[in-house]
This record gives structure tokens, C-alpha cells and sequence, in this order.
């Protein structure tokens, strides 16, 4: 049964996040300093979903403290927030998703420093390889960085501004990789003390940051009034005309929730670097797809940096020595007949 919900949950990480990446590429191009706007909607709608149908109406208790709860909410909040501004930050879809393809780097690095973790020859190199990846697709990216803000005056796209604010983005995408590690640890913690409650923490993790999008109210709310404004889609199921942002968000909500949920029933299930794998895996997939769907530019650096990014994931899980194993035990059964 713990194999049967692993392999579901593996199953709509791919589909629900895969879908999702669909409708954040296409919400970036209509308006890309959207970040805060989209993450306080999927905030909202899973804290009251988790609100009605996890805690009852409140009426029923935590398992895991609050206390371990804002420790873990404050870490994801700063990494949803982080990863979600970088597009204001002049940062392109591809580098952004192979950016955060080195989250197996930052869990191992992770490992080392708390859990005083030590791995084989392997490992470091496959870390190495996919390290290397990473620099290749972000100084390949630095060369060619272009403005995503809706500017008002071509003069105004200062060359030297423009890569300043791209440097930013690239320091925001590394602190959201190191604190999605260290959060990845620290659930796995929890849930060896406490048990597995991946819908309560689901939901906890998404109620308790909502007071902190206060502080970026008068940002949503200016990207409120450019969904408000975007050209109208008609609906035919309901026979109205709908903003194409709103449409384009209510499609980006629920594939997070279909994404998110089944990655927190993955943490009960499987070891926070196997969960790091099959995440980065998906965004090897997500990645493709925006390129061929999207057109996005992806020159032949970029094949191999991410070639060498998602050969080390492999090197890094010993999927092959695994295959080797699985099929010797039936190759020796034909040498005995």
C-alpha cells in the first residue's frame, strides 16, 4: 500500500506540477512581476480547503506543534516568495527551472553541515557535474539577460541595470534552494517524531503565512488591478467573458494544489532526497516542455549544462547499479537451467 501511494503520488507531482509550470509561463508573459499575486491565491485557496476539510472548521487539533509549524512555515514562505519575485528580477523561464534543478546540491550540502552526513566518491562527483550544469546554463543566460519589465521608454532598458537586477534574481533563487533543503530536512524530522500528517501540514504550512502577505498588500493589489485589466476570454461552459489573467490563475491555483499536496504525501512516504529527485526530475520535464511548447531560447550550452545536471541526478541515485542488480538475480537463474 506504502508503494501503491508513493507511485500515485509520484504520478500527480508529474501531471500537477508539469500543468502548473503551463500556466505560470503563461501568466510571466502577460505579467511577469505577478509573483506575490499568484502566491498569496495558492496560499489562500489551499488554507481554505485545508481549513473545511483538514481542521473541520478548526475543530479539529494539531498533531505536530504550531511551534515546529512557523519554523517550517517561515522557511517555506521565504522560498515560495523568493523562487515566485525572481521573475521581476529578469530572470528567463528555462534558467529559472534549471536554477532550481540543483536542489539535490543544496539537500547534500545541507545533509553535511546538520546531519554531518558523508557520502561516497560518487555522490560528490555526480554533485560536481550538476553543479557544473548550473554554472554553464546561468553564465550562458548572464551573457544574453534581458529586461522583464513592461518599460515605459526603450531608454530606460540600461544594459548595466538590467544585469544588476538579474545578479539579484540569481542571489534570491540560491537562498530559496538552500532554505527548500534545509525545510526538506527539517520535515523529515518532524515527521519521525510526530508521524505522518501530510494533510495537516499542508494545511498549517499554508494558513500561517497568510498575515505575512500584508506587507506585500500594495504589491498584489497593483497586479490585481492588471489581471482586472487583461483582455477577456470567453467561457462557453458559463456563457460570460472572463480577464485572461483571472482564467490563467484559477488554472495555475489548482494544478499548485494538485502539485503541492501530492510532494507533502511524497514526505511521509519516501526520504527527503528521494522526494529532492523526483521534484528535480519533474522540472527536467517541465523544462522540455516550455522549451518545445513555448519556444523558449535554449542554445547548445544549455544542453549541456542540462545534460550534465540530470546525468549527475542519475549518477547521484545509482539508478543503474539498481537496474544491474534488479536484473542479476534472472540472469543467473538462465545460467542454472
Amino acid at each position: 500500500m506504502a508503494n501503491m501511494k508513493a507511485a500515485l503520488a509520484i504520478a500527480l507531482v508529474f501531471v500537477g506540477c508539469c500543468s502548473n509550470v503551463v500556466f505560470l509561463e503563461l501568466l510571466v508573459k502577460i505579467d511577469p512581476g505577478s509573483g506575490n499575486l499568484i502566491t498569496f491565491l495558492q496560499f489562500l485557496f489551499i488554507a481554505l480547503e485545508g481549513f473545511l476539510f483538514t481542521s473541520k472548521c478548526g475543530t479539529v487539533r494539531p498533531r505536530i506543534g504550531l511551534k515546529d509549524y512557523t519554523i517550517l512555515v517561515v522557511m517555506f514562505f521565504v522560498a515560495s516568495v523568493c523562487n515566485n519575485y525572481a521573475f521581476d528580477f529578469n530572470i528567463p523561464m528555462p534558467l529559472h527551472m534549471i536554477f532550481r534543478a540543483g536542489s539535490l546540491i543544496a539537500n547534500m550540502v545541507m545533509g553535511i553541515l546538520i546531519l554531518k552526513k558523508r557520502y561516497d566518491f560518487s555522490k560528490y562527483l555526480s554533485v560536481g557535474m550538476i553543479t557544473l550544469g548550473i554554472v554553464i546554463c546561468t553564465i550562458v543566460s548572464g551573457t544574453k539577460v534581458e529586461s522583464t519589465q513592461v518599460l515605459k521608454n526603450a531608454a530606460d532598458e540600461d544594459p548595466m541595470s538590467v544585469f544588476f537586477w538579474w545578479t539579484l534574481g540569481i542571489a534570491l533563487l540560491t537562498l530559496a534552494l538552500f532554505v527548500s533543503a534545509r525545510m526538506g530536512l527539517y520535515q523529515e524530522v518532524l515527521y519521525k517524531r510526530y508521524g505522518k500528517h501530510p494533510k495537516e501540514a499542508l494545511f498549517y504550512t499554508h494558513l500561517l503565512p497568510l498575515p505575512f502577505f500584508a506587507l506585500l498588500a500594495g504589491n498584489i493589489w497593483e497586479h490585481v488591478q492588471l489581471a482586472n485589466a487583461s483582455p477577456l476570454q470567453a467561457v462557453p461552459a458559463l456563457g460570460v467573458s472572463l480577464p485572461i489573467t483571472w482564467l490563467y490563475l484559477l488554472g495555475n491555483v489548482l494544478t499548485q494544489y494538485v502539485c503541492i499536496s501530492s510532494v507533502y504525501v511524497l514526505t511521509t512516504e519516501c526520504s527527503s532526497l528521494t522526494v529532492t529527485l523526483v521534484v528535480t526530475l519533474r522540472k527536467f520535464v517541465s523544462l522540455l516542455f516550455s522549451i518545445v511548447y513555448f519556444s523558449n531560447p535554449f542554445t547548445v550550452q544549455h544542453w549541456i549544462g542540462t545534460i550534465l545536471v540530470f546525468v549527475g541526478t542519475i549518477i547521484f541515485t545509482e539508478v543503474v547499479g539498481k537496474v544491474r542488480a534488479a536484473l542479476a538475480p534472472a540472469e543467473e537463474k538462465k545460467k542454472v537451467k
